[in-house]
C-alpha cells in the first residue's frame, strides 16, 4: 500500500521511500523507513497530511503515491 491510499486518522508504518532526495528531506523532520505516522488529512486533490511526535507535514500526492506503508 502507498501513502496515498491510507484513510484519515490510520496509523502506518514507512517501510519504503525510493526517492532518494525525499529521503534527506524527510530525515530532517524525523521521519525514516521505520517511522510509525498518522493521516490527519487527505485534501481532495492536495496533500496528504501526516503527523508524529506533535509534528505534522503535508506530503504531496504524486511523492505520496511512491512512499509504501504497512497498517501498524
Amino acid at each position: 500500500m502507498t501513502l496515498d491510499q491510507v484513510r484519515k486518522g490510520q496509523v502506518v508504518r514507512i517501510t519504503g521511500m525510493p526517492n532518494e532526495m525525499f529521503r534527506v528531506h524527510a530525515i530532517r523532520f524525523g521521519i525514516s523507513e521505520g517511522s510509525v505516522v498518522i493521516c490527519r488529512q487527505i485534501v481532495p486533490a492536495g496533500p496528504v497530511v501526516v503527523s508524529w511526535n506533535k509534528q505534522e507535514i503535508a506530503i504531496g500526492r504524486s511523492l505520496a503515491r511512491i512512499i509504501s506503508v504497512e497498517p501498524y
